[in-house]
């Protein structure tokens, strides 16, 4: 079994062929899908939950991106709040910082980051978190592990490095605070030898696997429209580093998810949040 615990699965993208796109992922034996409820931004906030609640091997997530952050008002975080109560929701993302498009100010970003969590601490819910820093810097990582440890290690609800791309230094004070590493298509990609060494040393019971479709799609199918069939290629590059099949990378992967969130397995009903 695989599950694909980050995809975009309300984009655009997918709007001539979702249905099939989500039927070819159960045929490749992907059990579980999380579709990621960050959306454009206000005004979609609930596109996971809509999934979710009609799929019941799909979760959802519900969140601000970075990019998004100067949208955000008070009534999106009231709504936020009332969302995370839906009982498909499991986790609060993807939120965090982005230095690389800059789409929001830093400020605003920080801003919408420190409420997001304070939000899903009174909901319960980890987080799932996106860093991705400007060329040649790990100034975002910087800050958001700091901004992590200060303002939320303590709670330990954990959460998810998504799409990890940071060093192992990054990754070892993450894991310190409680969060899983969540490796996607692009550990697969040439040039992409820092994450691979990265995927080497997270602890096996530490790591997640993910599409982030429609983007990143895994070599072979590089520069097509990524989905979750595909999450099969990540298992197969981590099996490859750690000596492992795809099908082991799979159980084991899949495992950690159930754990983590506290959830019993397809067929199963999730376990009551306290």
């Amino acid at each position: 079994m695989f599950i694909d615990s980050h995809a975009h699965l309300e984009m655009e993208q997918f709007n001539t062929d979702r249905a099939q796109m989500i039927a070819r992922a159960r045929d490749a034996g992907v059990d579980t899908m999380v579709a990621i409820g960050s959306g454009t931004g206000p005004g979609s906030l609930d596109c996971g939950i809509q999934l979710a609640e009609e799929y019941d091997f799909i979760y959802a997530t519900i969140g601000i991106h970075p990019h998004e952050a100067r949208l955000a008002n008070d009534a999106d975080f009231d709504e936020m709040a009332q969302l995370a109560k839906r009982p498909k929701v499991i986790a609060w993302g993807e939120i965090g910082l982005d230095y690389f498009y800059d789409h929001s100010p830093r400020d605003l970003q920080q801003q919408v980051f420190l409420r997001q969590m304070q939000l899903a601490q009174t909901a319960k819910l980890p987080i799932v978190i996106h860093c991705r820093p400007s060329d040649g810097s790990d100034n975002a990582w910087e800050d958001c592990l700091q901004t992590l440890n200060e303002h939320w290690a303590r709670n330990g609800l954990g959460g998810i490095l998504h799409c990890f791309t940071g060093t192992w230094l990054h990754a070892r004070r993450a894991l310190d605070m409680g969060f899983m590493i969540s490796f996607a298509g692009n550990i697969t990609f040439p040039k992409a030898q820092q994450i691979r060494e990265v995927a080497q040393q997270v602890p096996l019971d530490r790591i997640l696997i993910e599409t982030d479709s429609p983007f990143l799609a895994p070599v072979p199918h590089r520069g097509k429209r990524n989905e979750p069939a595909f999450v099969k290629e990540v298992a197969r590059q981590l099996g490859e580093l750690r000596g492992l099949s795809s099908e082991e990378i799979g159980r084991k992967t899949s495992n950690n998810f159930y754990d983590f969130f506290k959830l019993l397995k397809p067929g199963e009903n999730a376990i009551p949040r306290a």
